[in-house]
């Protein structure tokens, strides 16, 4: 499109609102899979779930401090509590991966993460690789309750017109390609998602949605 210095960025309205960007002399891999390096002036970290840093390359919250962090929500203390502590650091809600050279890739939502059987199981990871299979047109991946593992994978797909598949047909495309606890358990073919008015799928229908199906209550935990 004659377009070279297009550069791709990452931020949130609460920091004003980019924090990491891509510059147009950035090797071009870099430039179309990561959101780019820190912006000038401004603090990153990625945390762990006990608020650890995590190592190089690991996934862990985005976490951004400096001058363009908002001061906080009008007149919603508890929640600027929440989102920003006491050292000044905004916590995103994203995961993320640095790598040794500064470039950052964000690999989903906390909220989205499943704990499978205690492993940590990323939507996004499983959905990009899902995408592939030529017969898709679209696909969600999300949990659903477990009694013995605590969530199992499920996925939403919407084929691409005049497709069929099957569910073993999926299993098949995704073994030995990504590891055995991220195949879903749980494929379901559906004509669309379920979206909110500005066109976001809403996960937390579709989970409903897939309970109800296999009439599933809420995992028990210790």
């Amino acid at each position: 499109m004659h377009m070279h210095e297009v550069t791709r960025s990452y931020g949130m309205t609460e920091t004003s609102p980019v924090s990491f960007q891509s510059r147009i002399d950035d090797p071009i891999g870099q430039r179309v899979t990561t959101v780019g390096r820190i912006h000038p002036h401004v603090e990153v970290k990625l945390i762990d779930q006990l608020g650890n840093l995590v190592p190089v390359g690991s996934v862990g919250e985005l976490c951004t401090r400096g001058y363009s962090v908002m001061r906080g929500y009008w007149g919603e203390d508890e929640l600027t509590a929440e989102a920003i502590d006491r050292a000044g650091w905004m916590h995103s809600g994203d995961l993320a991966v640095i790598d040794s050279h500064g470039f950052c890739n964000i690999v989903g939502r906390i909220k989205d993460m499943l704990i499978r059987g205690g492993e940590n199981v990323y939507p996004r990871e499983i959905e990009e690789y899902l995408i592939q299979h030529p017969k898709v047109q679209a696909v969600q991946v999300f949990g659903v309750p477990d009694q013995r593992l605590g969530e199992e994978v499920c996925a939403f797909v919407v084929l691409k017109p005049g497709q069929t598949a099957t569910v073993d047909e999926f299993r098949a495309f995704c073994q030995g390609k990504i590891a055995h606890f991220k195949i879903p358990r749980y494929i379901s073919f559906v004509a669309e998602f379920p979206m909110t008015a500005t066109g976001k799928p809403q996960k937390f229908m579709m989970r409903k949605q897939m309970m109800s199906e296999l009439k599933l209550g809420e995992a028990r935990t210790a």
